[in-house]
């Protein structure tokens, strides 16, 4: 299906809606200006159409996983790869993380000031029961009790388990198919992709209606926190966006090229609308519709493109990692914790796992950074009050985050599809 091309970008009409959204939160801030509503009451409405990408995209995962297994052969080597590339990524951006923090040592400007940041702190994320960072614990979480958790929870990599499951199952029972099952292992088939199309054309619907949401939600997240707030948290949100961006825009661009022979401007400008979209939505799992799209905008084979953004997408988190380990160790910093190299490594660990093992939901990476912060050793009466300081700042971080994300799945998809070509295999094949 062949997409026309739009003369107003989904990424400008995006843009537009965030300056709408600062408009509105400036002006009325927490006053009703729209027949006796405030921003604070429409900004639910806006997070009304992230919930409703939530709500496709998860399956759209299976449907999409099930018609790759039925459409192409996936070997061992394909998944190692996958892994071996997400690692590499990893490797890197915890490095990039560590040497800020520890070069410029930015927490240790907040000791002074924390009794003036904690004046405009928020409130704290509700902690996740289920969150933990013990790998056998989340490894038996991924194993769901029933059918339906997986996507009434937003769990990944239970529902990538699950679509490996019956699509290796599908398979089997294909190639021993004989008589009328032969028929029946057919139709399922033409379903299957059938309803891949409808999912995929009902989430780049409701992505349309996108920038509406957006102006809704930054008007209600200005109005209540104001601009201002930056003059007093600018050091910890300069030094985490510094890094999330060194690591998208410089590190990414230079793995498409090297790795995967893509230019930087054709790499970066192909994922422009997933990216801002994923901002937008604060979302990677709902702006996979839109990466399949720029992946294959950009030539990239239909088996990579699946393999990187639904397969591998929960170890493609760079964003949350890198997240995760600087906002640890800027804290720590802060309240004059001096982490040995050990400690910091179990802080990178725990960071990693925490980006693993994390469900596909807004602000996710905020929720589960207490966990990381006690594996570092801090108190939890002082991770109580450090995690509030950072709130007011986070509603831009974690957008930010998650195009980070989005771009590690795509430039994943275009290195895997390079290894894919220069080894001759077909384009029906996942290396």
């Amino acid at each position: 299906m062949t997409e026309k091309p739009r003369r107003f970008p989904l990424y400008l009409r995006v843009v537009v809606g965030v300056v709408i959204g600062v408009l509105l939160g400036v002006v009325f801030g927490k006053e009703a200006w729209f027949f006796g509503y405030s921003n604070a009451d429409l900004g639910p409405m806006g997070m009304l159409v992230v919930r409703a990408l939530k709500a496709l995209a998860t399956p759209l995962i299976l449907v999409a996983i099930l018609d790759s297994f039925l459409k192409t052969r996936i070997s061992g080597r394909s998944g190692a790869r996958l892994l071996a590339i997400c690692a590499f990524n990893v490797a890197v951006a915890m490095t990039l993380g560590l040497f800020i923090l520890d070069v410029f040592a930015p927490g240790a400007g907040w000791a002074d000031r924390l009794p003036e940041l904690r004046e405009v702190a928020g409130s704290a994320p509700a902690a996740v029961k289920e969150a933990t960072l013990s790998p056998l614990k989340n490894l038996a979480a991924f194993v769901p009790e029933n059918v339906i958790d997986p996507f009434q929870k937003n769990l990944v990599i239970s529902v990538v388990l699950l679509a490996v499951l019956v699509g290796a199952a599908m398979r089997a029972v294909r190639a021993h198919a004989t008589g009328s099952l032969v028929e029946g292992m057919a139709l399922l088939e033409r379903l299957i992709e059938a309803a891949y199309a409808v999912l995929t054309t009902m989430l780049l619907w409701v992505a349309e209606a996108m920038p509406f949401g957006v102006a809704l939600i930054v008007a209600d997240v200005v109005g209540k926190s104001g601009l201002q707030v930056f003059l007093v948290l600018w050091t910890f949100f300069i030094t985490i966006l510094a890094g999330l961006l060194i690591h998208a825009l410089g590190y990414y661009p230079l793995l498409a090229m090297v790795a995967g022979r893509m230019s930087p401007v054709r790499f970066l400008r192909g994922a422009l609308d997933a990216v801002v979209t994923a901002v937008s939505c604060n979302s990677s799992l709902a702006t996979m519709p839109v990466t399949l799209r720029c992946l294959r905008a950009l030539g990239i084979r239909e088996s990579s493109a699946r393999l990187s953004a639904c397969v591998g997408t929960n170890f493609n988190n760079d964003g949350i990692m890198l997240y995760e380990a600087m906002a640890t160790l800027f804290l720590c910093q802060a309240l004059g914790m001096d982490l040995s190299f050990s400690q910091q490594l179990t802080v990178v660990a725990a960071s990693v796992m925490a980006g693993v093992g994390i469900a596909g939901i807004p602000e996710a990476g905020l929720i589960i950074l207490p966990l990381v912060l006690g594996a570092a050793g801090v108190p939890e009466a002082t991770i109580a009050i450090a995690i509030p300081l950072i709130v007011p700042v986070d509603w831009i971080l974690a957008r930010v985050r998650s195009g980070v994300n989005v771009l590690a799945d795509m430039v994943v998809a275009i290195v895997l599809d390079r290894f894919q070509e220069e080894t001759g295999e077909s384009s029906s094949t996942l290396v």
